[in-house]
């Protein structure tokens, strides 16, 4: 499906309710498939999510992920610990060039039988489930936090729980952290000092139901918007001051670009605000890496520079996109450069209209661009990609005001 936004007058005001968080909802389906006794409110009604529901719930011996990166690292390690399970666990094309081979290495090395079907390092992945009985596993912590958070629940099930030793840099403490967060809401102790987490051993698990906090990623997008427009008032909920999620970092970043946010309950109301522009922002993202596609095309529609550094982990994404965002945001005019960890834009106003964005079957591509339709009219390559995270996506910005066509 392909989508044309139309350039919108720039003032927004509005209320929109986000659906829950997929980093909290993944994790919960899993804690939940491990442990049980407790429901999920608020859960997200993402693509992502949904894949997740129906893999724990199969009883069929293949089982497909397609795009859903988090569900292929948890249930790699879920599968590896199911004793007495065969699964063959796959996903789509682009899933199967996402490595995951230091997640198997670990799996591995606590006595998980996992042997890949196609190539070294890469799903599909055929899992003998087994009691894994040892409890202290070495890992490279500068690739994916989700291969640590997959390991940390699922270490919580096994009988002497588990040690993690993490070798080199961290990557993404906060989900990390989110994770830890979780295990203590279900009586679950853990501790991470320096290099080292462990977990102990799961108990019998009291908690009858979690709530999950709307998606900060999601909200990104709305600050874009905020920060784009001349006025705006927008309330966004629901959202805990102290969040779990390393994306909230947002109401501290944008204040540079522009936008007050003020929580209110559970809403967060944004405003856009009159200040003076910074000519050139640098953000270290290391641990919020999944923002950078909105700040980047917040800051090249406000005519502002940028650097952004700690995106190591975007080149194994759904696509490469530091590469994306270099090429896309060339499209619409802009002066970029991209190094395996690192974006730098100039600032420029030489704003292109009807361009179309190519979106990689990657969820933030569309998105994250699709605030620049307060600068210029936009059009969009495989438009219903926003399932994954967030369905109602282009709906809710119709309900903003924004004229969407199908071409």
């Amino acid at each position: 499906m392909k989508l044309k936004l139309h350039q919108k007058e720039p003032h927004l005001d509005g209320d929109i309710a986000i659906t829950g968080s997929k980093s909290e909802s993944n994790r919960l389906l899993l804690l939940q498939a491990l442990f049980g006794n407790f429901k999920i409110k608020n859960l997200s009604n993402s693509h992502d999510s949904q894949v997740m529901q129906k893999a724990l719930a199969s009883k069929e011996k293949e089982v497909d992920i397609h795009h859903a990166g988090t569900a292929m690292r948890f249930l790699t390690a879920y599968f590896a610990a199911f004793e007495g399970r065969e699964t063959i666990l796959t996903g789509s094309s682009r899933m199967q060039e996402r490595p995951i081979g230091l997640l198997v290495d670990a799996l591995r090395e606590l006595g998980a039988d996992i042997t890949y079907q196609n190539n070294e390092g890469y799903a599909p992945l055929l899992i003998k489930g087994k009691k894994l009985t040892k409890s202290t596993v070495s890992l490279a912590a500068n690739v994916s936090s989700q291969y640590i958070s997959a390991l940390m629940m699922v270490g919580a099930s096994l009988p002497g729980g588990i040690e993690i030793n993490l070798i080199g840099q961290i990557t993404s403490v906060p989900y990390i952290e989110m994770t830890r967060s979780l295990l203590t809401q279900l009586g679950i102790e853990s501790s991470f000092e320096g290099q080292q987490i462990k977990i102990k051993p799961a108990g019998a698990i009291n908690v009858s139901e979690m709530v999950v906090e709307s998606d900060w990623s999601s909200a990104s997008y709305y600050y874009s918007l905020a920060a784009l427009c001349d006025t705006a008032k927008l309330k966004i909920s629901s959202y805990k001051k102290d969040s779990l999620q390393g994306d909230s970092v947002l109401a501290e970043l944008y204040q540079k670009l522009g936008v007050k946010t003020t929580f209110e309950g559970h809403a967060v109301l944004l405003e856009k605000v009159d200040q003076p522009k910074p000519k050139r922002v640098e953000f270290d993202l290391a641990n919020s890496p999944d923002i950078a596609q909105t700040i980047a095309v917040t800051c090249y529609g406000l005519g502002i520079a940028c650097d952004l550094y700690g995106l190591h982990t975007l080149k194994i994404k759904e696509t490469d996109r530091l590469e994306a965002l270099k090429a896309e945001l060339t499209k619409l005019g802009a002066h970029i450069s991209v190094t395996d960890k690192s974006l730098h834009l100039e600032g420029s106003t030489n704003f292109q209209s009807d361009v179309t964005i190519k979106t990689y079957q990657d969820h933030r591509m569309a998105m994250a661009f699709a605030p620049f339709g307060l600068r210029a009219s936009i059009l969009f390559e495989d438009a219903e990609v926003v399932n994954k995270s967030y369905p109602d996506f282009w709906e809710d910005l119709h309900t903003l005001g924004f004229k969407i066509n199908e071409v």
